[in-house]
C-alpha cells in the first residue's frame, strides 16, 4: 500500500501552480528480503565452530539461545550476527540522512534513485515534525525555501538543455545529414546533462528512494549509533522502522539484547560555531586544487615490490622493484587490470598494492560527495555540518553553469536564497538539525580521504572516465597527477578503462551505448573534458 503524501501550498505562491506544491510524508520502510530464522542461524553458526559437524538452525534449543547468545553478543564475538542480512526498501527519506548516516560507513549495499538521471518534476522533501522551536511560521519559511529551490531547478534545466545539446552535438558531429538515431541520442543526453547540473540547487532535504541491505550486526550498530549524524531525529525514526520490520520476522534477533541508542555522544559536547575560519584554513591548504595529496610513505613502491616478491617467491635479483611494479600495474601483462569485475582483493599478485597508502584533502559539493563516498574502500572523514556550518554561502559551481551567464545569475540567486532561509530559521531558534536540510546540493564539503593503491586504482579507473561525475572526475585527475609526480613509475598505467584496454582488449570502451563520444585513450591525460 502506498503512503499518501501531504501537499503543502508554499507561502506567497499560487496554490494551483505545480511549483507551489511541496509534498512530504513520513519515511516508509519495507522489508523486501531476509533470512527465515536469523537468530537461530547465528547460534548454529556459532555452534559449528566447536562441533564435529555442520550445525543447522533446527538444532538450536532455548538453552543454546540463552548461553551462546549471551556469550557471543556480550563477549564481542559478533561475526555470527553478520550472516543474517536484511534487504530494506526505503522511501521518503532525505538525501541529507543518506549522506550523513546511512552511507557514512562501509558496511552496506545500496541502490539509490539518481538525481543525475531522474528528472524531479515535483517538490518532494523531508519536512521535520512539529516542535516548539519549529512551529507554523518556521515551517512556512522552510517550505517556501524548498519550493523556490525547485523553481530554480526547473528554470536551470530549461536554460541549460540547449547549451548541453550544442556541446554534445559538436562532440557527436550531429548535422542535417546525421542519422536520426544519433540526433535522438544527443537530445536524450542533453536533457540528462541539464538535470545533472540543475540538481545542484535542490535542497539536501529532497526525498530519495532506495534499496538498502545490511547484515544483522550492522543493523544493531545503526540503532545503537542513530544519534551520530546531522540527522538524529530522522535516523532514529527510519532505523526504528528497520528494527520494527526485523522484529516482525524474528523478534528474538532484535529483543534478546538491550541494544538501545547511545545518548550524549561526545561529538555533541562541543557547541556549534561558525565554520568559516575552518573553511578558510582548509581551502588555503588545497592551494587551488579540488583534491590535494597531503601524505604518503616515501618507500611505498619499495614496500609494494617487496610484498609482490613475498607472494611470488622471487628474489630481488630475479625480480627488481621496477619489474615487480610493472607486472602488477601494466594491463598488457596483468589481465586483472582489464577486468570490469573488480577482483583486486581476490588476486594474490594484486594484494601487495594494499601497502602503498595515499591521503588527500578535498573539497567537493554535497551531491558529488554523495557519490564519492560510495567508494567505501577509500574511506573519508566527512564533516558534521551541524558543527561546521557557515553563515555565508559556501558552495561549488558546475562548469556548465559557470560558462552560461543566464544560468549563473539564477544559480547565484538560488544559493543566496538557500542560505538566507537557513539563517533565518537559525535566528528564530530552530535547531541546526532542521535548518540544515535547506542547504543545497551545491554545499561545499571538506573532507580527508585515504586509500591504498589497490583501491585507489579501481576508483581512478572508474572516475577518470568522461561519464564520471564532473567533480569526482576533476578530483581523480588531480590525484593521479600528484601521485605520478611522487612516483613517476606509475605514470603509464593509471587511467580510464579505454586507456588501459586500447590495443590490448576489445571493446576498448566498456560503457557500451553510454560511450561518451570522445576517443579519450588517444590523448589521456592531456585531453580536455567539455561537459
Amino acid at each position: 500500500m502506498k503512503m499518501a503524501t501531504q501537499l503543502s501550498p508554499a507561502p506567497d505562491s499560487t496554490p494551483q501552480s505545480q511549483s507551489s506544491q511541496v509534498e512530504t510524508a513520513a519515511p516508509r520502510v519495507t522489508l523486501r528480503n531476509s533470512f527465515a530464522h536469523p537468530f537461530d542461524s547465528a547460534m548454529a553458526a556459532a555452534r559449528t565452530c566447536y562441533s564435529p559437524h555442520l550445525v543447522g538452525p533446527e538444532e538450536i534449543t532455548e538453552k543454546h539461545r540463552v548461553n551462546i547468545g549471551s556469550g557471543t553478543y556480550f563477549g564481542g564475538h559478533h561475526t555470527v550476527y553478520q550472516h543474517a542480512h536484511f534487504e530494506f526498501g526505503l522511501e521518503n527519506v532525505s538525501r541529507q540522512f543518506v549522506w550523513s548516516f546511512l552511507h557514512a560507513h562501509p558496511f552496506y549495499n545500496s541502490e539509490q534513485q539518481s538525481q543525475r538521471y531522474v528528472r524531479l518534476d515535483r517538490a518532494q522533501a523531508y519536512v521535520p515534525a512539529g516542535a516548539p522551536e519549529f512551529g507554523a511560521a518556521e515551517r512556512a519559511i522552510y517550505e517556501k525555501a524548498i519550493a523556490r529551490a525547485w523553481d530554480h531547478y526547473r528554470e536551470l534545466t530549461r536554460i541549460l538543455e540547449p547549451t548541453a545539446r550544442a556541446i554534445l552535438g559538436d562532440i557527436w558531429h550531429v548535422g542535417p545529414m546525421s542519422h536520426p538515431r544519433r540526433a535522438q541520442k544527443v537530445e536524450r543526453q542533453s536533457g540528462k546533462r541539464a538535470i545533472e547540473v540543475a540538481r545542484y540547487v535542490l535542497p539536501v532535504a529532497a526525498f530519495t528512494t532506495m534499496v538498502h541491505t545490511v547484515s544483522g550486526i550492522v543493523l544493531y550498530r545503526l540503532w545503537r549509533m542513530c544519534q551520530a549524524s546531522d540527522t538524529p531525529a530522522e535516523a532514529r525514526h527510519v532505523v526504528g522502522e528497520m528494527i520494527a520490520r526485523a522484529r516482525e520476522v524474528d523478534s528474538q534477533f532484535v529483543d534478546r539484547f538491550a541494544n538501545a541508542p547511545m545518548e550524549d555522544l561526545p561529538e555533541w559536547q562541543h557547541p556549534p560555531r561558525d565554520g568559516e575560519a575552518f573553511a578558510r584554513e582548509f581551502d588555503s591548504r588545497l592551494e587551488g586544487l579540488t583534491s590535494k595529496l597531503t601524505d604518503f610513505s616515501l618507500g611505498a613502491m619499495r614496500a609494494v615490490a617487496e610484498a609482490y616478491r613475498a607472494v611470488m617467491g622471487f628474489t630481488v635479483t630475479e625480480c627488481p622493484d621496477a619489474e615487480a611494479i610493472d607486472r602488477m600495474l601494466n594491463p598488457a601483462r596483468n589481465p586483472y587490470r582489464r577486468e570490469t569485475l573488480n577482483v583486486g582483493v581476490h588476486a594474490p599478485m594484486m594484494r601487495p598494492l594494499e601497502h602503498a597508502v595515499f591521503t588527500f584533502a578535498k573539497k567537493i559539493s554535497h551531491t558529488a560527495d554523495s557519490q564519492d563516498q560510495r567508494h567505501r574502500m577509500v574511506p573519508g572523514s566527512r564533516p558534521l555540518l551541524t558543527l561546521a556550518d557557515t553563515r555565508s554561502p559556501d558552495y561549488i559551481t558546475p562548469m556548465l553553469i559557470r560558462e552560461n551567464p543566464a544560468a549563473l545569475e539564477i544559480y547565484q540567486q538560488a544559493m543566496e536564497e538557500a542560505w538566507a532561509a537557513k539563517n533565518q530559521l537559525l535566528d528564530r531558534g530552530v535547531p541546526r538539525e532542521f535548518a540544515l536540510y535547506l542547504l543545497p546540493n551545491a554545499k561545499a564539503i571538506r573532507l580527508v580521504e585515504s586509500g591504498s593503491l589497490l583501491h585507489l586504482l579501481h576508483k581512478w579507473t572508474m572516475r577518470t572516465c568522461f561519464n564520471a561525475q564532473e567533480e569526482i572526475y576533476q578530483a581523480s585527475i588531480e590525484e593521479v597527477q600528484q601521485v605520478r609526480a611522487a612516483f613517476p613509475e606509475l605514470s603509464r598505467h593509471i587511467g580510464p578503462p579505454c586507456y588501459l584496454r586500447a590495443g590490448i582488449s576489445s571493446p576498448i570502451c566498456t560503457e557500451g551505448s553510454h560511450f561518451c563520444g570522445v576517443k579519450v585513450w588517444l590523448d589521456f591525460p592531456s585531453i580536455a573534458r567539455r561537459i
